[in-house]
This record gives C-alpha cells, structure tokens and sequence, in this order.
C-alpha cells in the first residue's frame, strides 16, 4: 500500500460525466447493491440533464475517490425529510480498489459533512447479502437498525437501514 494517495474531491453537476461514468460501473459490477437498474441509467434514461440533475439534489454532497490518478469510487450524502438525519447513498468502490483505504475514506468525508450541516445521524440502506459493504460500515461504527428500508429493483426485497449517531460541528 506504500505509494497509495485516496483523494476525495467534491462533484458538481458539470462533473456529470465523471459521475456518469463511475454509476453506471457500479451498476453493472454490483446490480445486487443498489435499488436502481443498470438498465433505467441506461437508452432514454442515459441523458445529460438527467445526470446533472442527480448531481443537484438540493442540499446534497456528492463525492469521487481517486488512487493513484484512477476515478474508483463514489458516495453521496442527501438530506432526509427527518431534521437532524442526512443519507448516505450511491456508494461504490471499484473491485480493484477495494481493501485499500477507499471505502473508509468515502463513509469519513460524508460523515465530516453531515456533521458540518448539523446532523445528529447519517442512515443508509444496504441489501441483504452484501456482506463485504456490511462489514465496512460497521467497521465504521453503523448499525443495523431493525427498519426495512427500501423495495429493490426486483419488487421483493427491501433493504436494511444501518445508522450512526454523528457529533454535529
């Protein structure tokens, strides 16, 4: 790991290609993991405003992992409907980064976020049988928090919530 540099930069909606490019990686690496489909990103839904938009949410922090000058990873933190709760999504890290410090940096730079616009808990939803992604936010202090979460794509399984407490700043 000697030589590893993980820089985290902040995305703008002119970031969309760079955004677009890293989301539909990870749409097409890890389909189990995420509530959207490669295929809704993907014909009629592949379009510039589209993707500028994602990166616009109102209040949202979305961010991209390179190591060592390679775009490997992405996270996003969005406000929730709930004061004092900000979400964790879009989260992905590229198989050739993993076990590197990549996913660690990703969950650190969306909590020092949320803690900066005054959250008190940073939630997120995972599928069952993720495992490897599980194991990274607990590692990170989450946790499973008996709420479902959202329906995935296939109309059957719903998510699990996890949740940290944060020390807003």
């Amino acid at each position: 790991m000697l030589g590893c540099v993980i820089e985290i930069c902040r995305l703008s909606p002119h970031d969309w290609e760079l955004w677009r490019t890293l989301r539909l990686a990870a749409l097409e690496e890890a389909p189990h993991a995420f509530g959207s489909q490669l295929a809704d990103w993907r014909g009629e839904g592949d379009r510039e405003e589209r993707w500028r938009s994602r990166l616009g949410i109102p209040g949202s922090y979305n961010i991209r992992a390179m190591l060592d000058d390679q775009a490997v990873g992405m996270a996003s933190g969005v406000p929730t409907a709930d004061d004092g709760v900000v979400e964790l999504i879009s989260m992905w890290v590229s198989p050739t980064a993993r076990g590197r410090g990549v996913g660690d940096a990703l969950l650190c730079e969306v909590e020092r976020w949320g803690e900066s616009v005054g959250a008190h808990t940073l939630r997120l939803d995972i599928a069952d049988g993720n495992g490897a992604a599980a194991l990274l936010y607990r590692r990170n202090g989450f946790s499973f928090t008996g709420e479902l979460g959202d329906l995935m794509a296939d109309g059957v399984r719903r998510e699990r919530v996890m949740a940290k407490d944060l020390q807003p700043g």
